[in-house]
């Protein structure tokens, strides 16, 4: 099998597993939802039968057995229980641990698939127990018939494949058998369009079938047959006997009626071959038994329909070729390069306007300006491309929650809002392990057992709340529990003990609720496959500040923790402050900057050598960044602060002059300036020197916490 095939249908089997994960969860609470239950079928269905064309035999072969589960569900022969939910999910897991170990000797347990196809097997033969004795001893019927009390539908399908079907690893015989399966089936092989052997191409295909099938099945399950070449091929499904009137209904329709629906031949050939005879309505004119007007009004009926069955044929046909136009797959490499290739040009552009601005030419000035704007939709557009929203992410969470709280034995539902907020791709990857360990400490550490919520006045059932909503040029984020709250006098004694604060200091809520943030802390009194290792949130908050974010607690004795994140959009290109601090100039990020003030001379005397400033009667930390990084030269008498606030904290950062908004394109420092702290990235400015871009979480980490913390609250 071609690897470009393979890794089509890998890429596409994943999203229908994230798709079926999702709507097995929705199932679970509405168990009686006939499209859940469709769209779980249709996705087992799908995985299936691409499987099976693109030689993925094993993950075909597996996938059949849920299948015919929820086959039985759509036949209101089984119904869905929270075993067969377990059972579900599992078989998702081992089919994605499947198309991981593509390739790979032994990277699946085998075992683990014959208990998950021993489970459904042992599932469909519990329900055909329960199954009343009356309706056990009915004799069975064979293998290609419906039951005798289901109405058949007969069809006529004209199943013309692309010529080029081979390439891509699709077998039509194999989708044949496929409506044998479904019931009755007279299948004939149309040659009329095979060439001679001279000029035949093997790779071809030049075969067409025509296809009458008796069925119990619905329309939707003859489609879902052909549902990866649909787009490829003429496919053609008429219903000929609908079944719903066993004892009369329609006559049948003549050979030439058939002829020209198949389309086999014109109409107009039929009627220059019926000329020499004469016509019905000819006919019934002459023996007085209809008048011409009568007979003209019937064929104006016939036209009529026929017009709008055209039409509405036409019309269904356009509206899936627009869909199939609608999107493309783009790998995200190209997104990458295409983003990289913006960020480079936004660069051009700067240099390009700033060196405009330095000569007396208005057409220079003009073009640079033009070039500027065009620049800036195309940056939008770039950076909106590889916008996706959230709820992707969100989705993830839900089976988490379900098989966490099931393990600790929980009841928790999971309410998500904000879901269609979009972000960066990159940085939605980056989010995932961060949100993992703040909803696993929300499960275990957060809510209460259903008893201890219950003798507390609580429902038995606890939240947890995520949701996402823009907030400027950043998104935030809450992860809320409505468990018991933070335990203040545990976090302290526990942090006393580990030697991170003194037994005699006094800290405020806020500070004690962000001691859990620090490396190795854990409250855990034992080490579980949850918690108690003291790795968790020290881990979240240096995955939030490499995002150029900023992560706050609020534990509510009782009522629950809320946990808010902000972080950028992208990680591409952001908007920031540049300033300048001697000869050397750096970039402050804009979703950080609360304000900036002046510092006099007199304001530094004023403060008896503590590095702090008054900002409406509040005092304020800063840190000198001209003594930070030792930067040579004399010090302006009036210095600029730039005020920044981080995970609830106000810092500010003394700079010789703030130069104004920049459009910042990140670039990297290299595997050479790794391990240099208070430094995230570089970028290039207009007139092509560097400026260092500031990591203003880890500046702040540099300041005494006791130090922020009292200044703050004065």
């Amino acid at each position: 099998m071609d690897n470009q095939y393979a890794d089509t249908f890998k890429e596409e089997a994943y999203e229908l597993l994230a798709e079926l994960e999702s709507s097995l969860l929705e199932l679970e609470d509405r168990p009686h939802d006939p499209e859940l239950i469709g769209r779980v079928f249709r996705a087992m269905h799908t995985i299936k039968g691409s499987g099976a064309m693109f030689g993925f035999d094993d993950i075909a072969a597996f996938t059949h057995q849920v299948e015919t589960a929820f086959d039985q569900v759509r036949n209101g022969k089984l119904t869905v229980s929270r075993q067969m939910i377990d059972l579900t999910l599992a078989a998702r897991d081992q089919i994605k641990a499947m198309l991981d170990g593509v390739g790979q000797e032994g990277s699946t347990d085998a075992a683990v698939t014959a208990q998950l196809i021993a489970g459904f097997k042992e599932l469909l033969n519990e329900e055909q127990a329960a199954v009343p004795p009356a309706e056990t001893a009915m004799p069975q019927p064979a293998p290609a018939a419906a039951p005798a009390d289901e109405n058949l539908a007969t069809y006529r399908i004209r199943f013309r494949p692309a010529r080029n079907i081979f390439a891509s690893g699709t077998n039509p015989v194999m989708l044949l058998n496929e409506l044998r399966q479904l019931g009755s089936c007279r299948i004939v092989a149309q040659l009329r369009d095979v060439p001679r052997l001279g000029e035949l191409d093997p790779e071809s295909c030049h075969i067409f079938w025509d296809v009458i099938l008796t069925t119990a099945a619905s329309l939707d399950a003859i489609k879902d047959v052909f549902i990866f070449v649909e787009d490829a091929c003429e496919i053609r499904i008429e219903t000929l006997d609908n079944g719903a009137n066993p004892d009369g209904g329609e006559t049948h329709k003549k050979l030439g009626e058939i002829l020209v629906e198949r389309g086999d031949i014109a109409a107009s050939d039929i009627e220059a071959v019926l000329a020499a005879q004469k016509r019905l309505g000819e006919m019934l004119v002459e023996k007085g038994m209809v008048t011409p007007t009568q007979v003209h009004s019937a064929l104006l009926e016939q036209q009529q329909v026929k017009e709008v069955r055209r039409e509405r044929i036409q019309q269904e046909e356009r509206s899936r070729a627009q869909e199939a136009g609608a999107s493309i797959r783009v790998p995200a490499e190209k997104l990458d390069v295409l983003v990289n290739l913006v960020g480079e040009l936004v660069t051009i552009q700067a240099r390009m306007t700033q060196t405009a601005a330095g000569r007396d030419d208005a057409e220079l000035i003009s073009i640079a300006e033009e070039v500027e704007r065009l620049t800036a939709e195309l940056r939008d557009n770039a950076l909106n491309i590889r916008m996706l929203p959230i709820g992707t992410t969100f989705n993830k969470f839900k089976r988490l929650v379900r098989d966490l709280s099931g393990e600790l034995g929980k009841e928790i539902e999971m309410v998500t809002e904000g879901a269609e907020t979009e972000l960066d791709k990159t940085v939605i990857e980056r989010l995932n392990d961060p949100l993992v360990h703040l909803i696993r400490n929300c499960i275990d550490h957060g809510i209460e057992k259903p008893e201890a919520r219950e003798a507390a006045g609580k429902p038995r059932q606890g939240i947890v709340r995520l949701a996402a909503v823009h907030s400027g040029d950043s998104v935030m984020l809450t992860i809320e529990d409505d468990g018991a709250g933070l335990d203040r006098e545990a976090i302290l004694a526990k942090a006393v003990e580990k030697g991170m604060v003194a037994l005699t200091t006094e800290l405020t809520d806020q500070e004690i609720d962000n001691l859990i943030f620090a490396p190795g802390f854990s409250t855990a009194s034992k080490v579980t496959s949850v918690s108690g290792r003291g790795v968790g949130m020290d881990v979240v908050k240096r995955a939030i500040d490499a995002l150029r974010g900023s992560i706050a607690i609020n534990g509510r004795p009782g009522l629950g923790t809320v946990i808010s994140i902000r972080i950028p959009l992208t990680m591409a290109i952001i908007e920031s402050l540049l300033v300048q601090i001697g000869a050397d100039r750096f970039l402050i990020p804009l979703s950080l900057v609360d304000e900036c003030i002046e510092l006099t001379r007199a304001d530094v005397a004023a403060a008896h050598g503590r590095n702090m400033a008054t900002v409406r009667d509040h005092l304020v930390p800063y840190i000198p960044l001209r003594r930070k990084f030792a930067i040579a030269g004399t010090v302006p008498d009036i210095e600029q602060v730039v005020i920044t606030e981080v995970n609830g904290a106000r810092v500010g950062f003394v700079v010789d002059r703030v130069i104004g908004e920049h459009q910042t394109v990140i670039k990297s420092l290299g595997r050479a300036f790794k391990n240099v702290e208070s430094i995230s990235g570089a970028t290039i400015l207009g007139d092509g020197s560097v400026a260092l871009i500031l990591d203003i979480p880890q500046l702040v980490r540099s300041v005494e916490v006791g130090e922020c913390a009292a200044l703050n609250t004065q």
